[in-house]
Parts: C-alpha cells; structure tokens; sequence
C-alpha cells in the first residue's frame, strides 16, 4: 500500500505538470507538444526538431531497443490481460489472477540457477528479465485499468521521467483485487518497481538499475466438490455461484519477494573510425549485481484430510529463499571481430525452513540447503551484412546446482518481409529447491532428494520463418533427460478422492521428446481481417509425464475502420479458441504447483469473446463479452480437474499514455 500512495503522489505531480503551458498545433506521431520553458525542453526541441513517439524509448533486459506504441491493432487486445502478454499457451482458471494452466511448453531456462518453486504463483511475478528500462524525450505516463470479478480492479501505473538525456528514471505499481464469484476466491497482488539508467556524457560509462517489491496473496478454496451436480449438469439453482460447494473457506497462500539489481559498465579504451562517432574497438569492464529475498507461504486455519494426516490443528507452512549474485565481466568490441565478453559468476543462495524434521520412521529432514555456486561464462555478437549471431554460455566451476548453459541463435534477414532464425539451447542443472527440499505440517508433504535427484538435461533446437504475404512460422524439436514433476506416489494405494495426501516429487529415468509447430497468419479483405493461430504439439515418452494438448487454434475476425470523421479508429470482432482434450494437469493449493494426472480428459470446448476497441489520440478503450457461449455450449469448461473456467462476462477498461 505505501509503494502505492508514492505512484499516486508522483501521478497526480505528473497531470499538474502537464497541465502547465499552452498546448501548441503541431502534432507529430500522435503526440502532442506542450509549450516549456527553455530549460525544460529537450535538446531536439531546442534546436527545432520534432519529437515523436519514437523518441519515448523502451530498453529490454537484453538492450533490444523498441519505442512506445500507441496503436490499436488485434495483437494489442491479445496482451491486454491481467499479465498483459499474450496468453495464447495458457489456460485461465476462473478468478482473474488465480494461476493459469500450461497449453504449450518452452523449456529453455531464463536462469542458471533452481528458483524457489511454486510455479503456478509466479506468473505475475516479475524476473529480472521482465524489467524495461526508458530512455524519453520529456515525462510519460502509461494508464492501464481493468474491470475485474465482482469486487475489485485492475490497475497498472507508470510515470517515466529524465532529469538530463542521459539519466531516466520509472516508478510503476501493479496493483490487483478481485473477489471473483466462487466462494473463497479472491486474489490480490501488488508489484512496485522502480528503475534508473544513465549513460555519461562520454559515453564511457553506463548504468542500469532497478528496485522491485512483489506480493501476491490468493484464497484458496480447493476447487468444487460436486462438481456434475452443481457445475456440469447446469442446473439454475447453481447459476449463482457463490452456491456452489467449494472445498476450502480457511486456505491462503503468497509469494513476497523483493530485489535489488544493479549492471554498469565503463570502457577503459575506446577508438572510433577516423573523426567519426562510430566505435571501432572498445575494451570495457562490467559488474551485476543481484540481492534478492523471497518467500512462499501457505496458510489453513484448520487442517484437513484432503492432504493427508497433519502434525497441527493449523497450518502454517513457509518456505524462504535468499540469493546473493555478482558478475564480473571484461568485454572486447571490435567492428571487424564482434562483440565478446567473459565473466566471473558468484552466486550465494540461502533456502530454509524454520527447523530440522525428524520422520517417524527415523528420517532427517534438514530446514536449509545453502552454499556457493562459481561458474564461468562467455556471449559473443556478431553483425555479418545479413546475418546476426549471438552465442552464450556458462559452465559451473564448483557448487551441486547447476552444471552447463549454452544458447546460440544466427538470425538471416533476407529482407524487410523475410527472416529466417535458428536458434540452439543446451542446459543441465537441478531441479527447483522445492523438488529437493519441503517441509509441512502435513505429514506427507515432507522430503529431501538432493542425493536422489540428478540434473536436469535440456536441448532444443527451433527454426523460425517471419513473412510478410505467409505469416509466421516456428518448430522447435526438445528432448528432456530427467523430466522432474509432480505425480501421484507410485508406491501408495490411492483411493478415489486421495490424490493430494499422496503427491510426491518424481524424476523420469526415460528421454522425453516434445515437438511444437505454430503458425500465424492474418488475412485481409478491406476492412475486415481473419487473425489465426495454430499449435500442433507431439511428445514422444514411455510415462505419461508430460500431458499437452495435441492441437490448439485461436482465430479472430474483425473489422477496422476510422468513424466520427477519423477522430476515432473503431476495431471490433469474435474470437474463437479451442484446444483438444488431454490429461490436464491438476492444481494443488498447499504447494502452488501443478501435478501430473492421467485418470481425466478435459478440454474440446469453444471459447467465443466478443470485443469492441476504441482509439482516441493516445487513449484506447477496451470492451469485451468473455466466453459468451458458456450458457449454450455445455457446462464442461475446465482450466483443470474441479477448477472450471470463468462463465460469460463483461468487462472494459482502457490503456492511456499521456505526455507533458
């Protein structure tokens, strides 16, 4: 809440400030121009230049450098969600916010290290790779707000701002609630961030910073209990569906994580071509550095027998996580040799629990896996005319987590309208810490594995195909050698209704192999469009580990046109998704994972939304009929077992970005 009343306070100091001044005529990429002091205008400005949009830019974790984006195209009513990246892979549970259900896989690991787990809390968690960093012309502001379930709202806020061209700065808070309409059912979350990037007058030193405190807090009520009574048969009197029965009206669980991440660098030498600004060679040392504490939690006020014998009446179960990181690299650019740079990776890790555990069958299990982690690593760019190569990797010199990374990518671009990419990913670490280590006051959610476990082995290869006149199209090919997951214990005799007092980590002997083809096309007649996407997966295994849809489509058809003399750009349309039934994984609340289960098929149903967009100058509004079939199309819409999918609603909201 305090993070909240600061992006508030500096919002409010933002509309003041752009309230100041006489607007001027002159509008150049949908951007108006506001009147300033000498002082306060930017240097293009004083020299009489245009500032456009494309001078409001957004740097990536990876430095690729976009500008905002002000349109109103189809794939903006795809992002424009609670996570607001397209969710095409994922499956929605009811509640906004709850936790998502996977419909494709991408196995390539973002980090070297095992993270704390629960999978299905982190999807709204910001990583290090999900910050941008901005680098503006003058102050912006982007505005996103969302209607929700019942109670509640969707509200994410950013204030851009420089205090030179060179020094930016960003405050956003993402704040969430939503009742939604089971019982037990509220989410909450809230994610502030702030960030700083500087680069020096000479250009030789540069800095990139940023601050990130993350809480994420759901009701969890187990999902429903009669289900083809209350659900499935569509009964009227369950309509209303805050009666229907729910497992759980005392179950919580949270992630609270807070970060602290620091990159800059500075050129000890540096040549240009001739007298022009063009680097030649360069030679430059860098550091990262990285602090972050994290924790998940679950709590029940009384136990139940749904997990199993308990140890206490009440449930309080908390698994914590520190990490400690430095990176020191030395990199060398040459225009003729490309990019290189070697590092020196330090990594400290703490993953505790409150105490020691002693089994009733004599078996120690320890509260805290720590130590120390040393890896070398190695990037490598090159840009050869047409061609792009990147290459990284790294290679543990001593610790137990983790062993190798390799990525490389060689990009073609043929031309404007055509480009090829292959791309290559080789890893082996271990398991997430909650596969190796957990303690409950639950008796059968207690293990240790790190001498049972093995790493991890991935390898992928993909090949993608970007056309202008035959869409987009991607392959990648993955095999998985000790496939890691959570099942149903193999030596229990489960009895129906038993399943969550009998989940255990489990790790497959056998390789998995697992194909994805995707393909995207839009065609276009007029003003009218037909948006489509397609996903065709296979998984070659011995085991039934590894459940995904065979097919998944979404396919979109809509109209665009200009109305009200072009002062509005109107964007209306149906969008269908549908994808095979499969043995959908099954969703535990105590550890905020999904497990593996091969005994119910769900899946083969239509999704219809409904949407009419909107687009005043820098304003878009959204309005859209969610899953208006679900009274005509049969009540068997499931986002996994006894978790169903939302009924039809309508919400709006609207993204706004304003500039002074």
């Amino acid at each position: 809440m305090k993070y909240f009343l600061v992006v508030i306070f500096l919002l409010v100091g933002q509309v003041l400030v752009a309230q100041e001044g006489t607007p001027i005529k002159r509008v150049s990429d949908s951007l108006t121009r506001l009147q300033r002091p000498d002082s306060l205008k930017p240097k293009k400005e004083k020299e009489g230049l245009e500032v456009t949009i494309k001078d409001y830019k957004i740097i990536s974790f990876a430095r690729d450098t976009t500008f905002l984006d002000t349109t109103l195209t189809v794939y903006k009513e795809y992002k424009y969600n609670y996570l607001r990246r397209d969710d095409f892979e994922l499956m929605s549970f009811s509640n906004i916010g709850q936790t998502y259900n996977k419909l494709g896989v991408d196995f390539e690991r973002n980090g070297f290290y095992p993270n704390l787990g629960a999978k299905a809390k982190h999807y709204n968690y910001f990583e290090i790779q999900d910050i941008d960093y901005y680098n503006v012309a003058t102050p912006m502001t982007d505005l996103l707000f969302k209607t929700t379930l019942e109670e509640g709202q969707l509200l994410d806020a950013l204030l851009t701002f420089n205090t030179s061209p060179r020094l930016n700065f960003s405050v956003g808070y993402k704040g969430h609630r939503s009742l939604g309409k089971y019982n037990s059912d509220q989410i909450q979350s809230g994610n502030f961030k702030t960030t700083a990037n500087y680069v020096s007058k000479n250009g030789r030193y540069n800095l990139r910073a940023h601050i990130a405190a993350q809480d994420i807090l759901s009701q969890e009520n187990g999902g429903l209990t009669e289900k083809e009574l209350q659900f499935e048969s569509g009964d009227p009197d369950f309509i209303d569906r805050p009666k229907v029965d729910v497992r759980f009206s005392d179950a919580d669980n949270k992630i609270l994580g807070k970060r602290y991440y620091l990159d800059h660098q500075y050129k000890l030498v540096r040549k240009r071509k001739d007298s022009s600004f063009v680097e030649k060679t360069s030679l430059s040392i860098g550091h990262v550095f990285n602090y972050e504490t994290k924790y998940y939690q679950y709590l029940q006020t009384s136990n139940n027998d749904y997990f199993g014998e308990a140890i206490l009446s009440s449930i309080n179960d908390k698994a914590s996580l520190k990490t400690f990181y430095n990176q020191f690299s030395a990199s060398f650019y040459n225009s003729t040799l490309g990019n290189l740079k070697a590092s020196l990776n330090l990594y400290n890790y703490d993953y505790f629990f409150d105490s020691v555990l002693i089994t009733e069958s004599g078996e120690t299990i320890q509260n805290q896996l720590a130590g120390n982690e040393i890896a070398l690593g190695g990037d490598y760019e090159k840009q050869i005319r047409r061609f792009k190569i990147d290459g990284s990797f790294k290679y543990n010199l001593s610790g137990e987590l983790s062993g190798s990374i390799f990525d490389g990518t060689v990009q073609y671009n043929i031309n404007d309208d055509y480009k090829a990419k292959f791309s290559i990913h080789s890893s082996s670490r271990m398991p997430d810490f909650n596969f190796l280590l957990y303690q409950s006051e639950y008796l059968n959610y207690n293990w240790q594995n790190t001498t049972r476990f093995d790493k991890e082995r991935i390898n992928s290869f993909q090949f993608t195909l970007d056309t202008k006149w035959l869409g987009s199209l991607s392959a990648k090919y993955t095999n998985i050698d000790n496939y890691t997951y959570f099942g149903l214990n193999p030596l229990a005799d489960i009895e129906e209704g038993t399943e969550n007092a009998n989940i255990k980590p489990l790790q497959n002997s056998e390789s998995i192999s697992y194909l994805k083809i995707k393909y995207a096309k839009e065609l276009r007649l007029g003003k009218f469009a037909l948006n489509n996407t397609v996903m065709y997966q296979s998984v070659g295994q011995d085991e039934n580990v590894l459940n995904v849809p065979q097919l998944t489509t979404r396919n979109t058809v809509y109209f665009s046109s200009d109305v009200f003399k072009k002062a509005m750009f109107l964007q209306t349309g149906i969008t269908f998704k549908y994808f095979t039934s499969y043995n959908m994984d099954a969703y535990n609340p105590l550890l905020g994972e999904f497990y593996v289960q091969n005994t119910e098929e769900l899946g083969g149903f239509p999704l219809l939304d409904f949407f009419i967009n909107a687009r005043i100058k820098q304003t878009r509004i959204f309005l859209k009929a969610e899953h208006f079939n679900s009274s005509f199309s049969g009540y068997n819409f499931y986002a996994a077992p006894n978790y169903p999918y939302r009924d039809f609603v309508i919400r709006f909201g609207l993204v706004w970005n304003f500039f002074s």
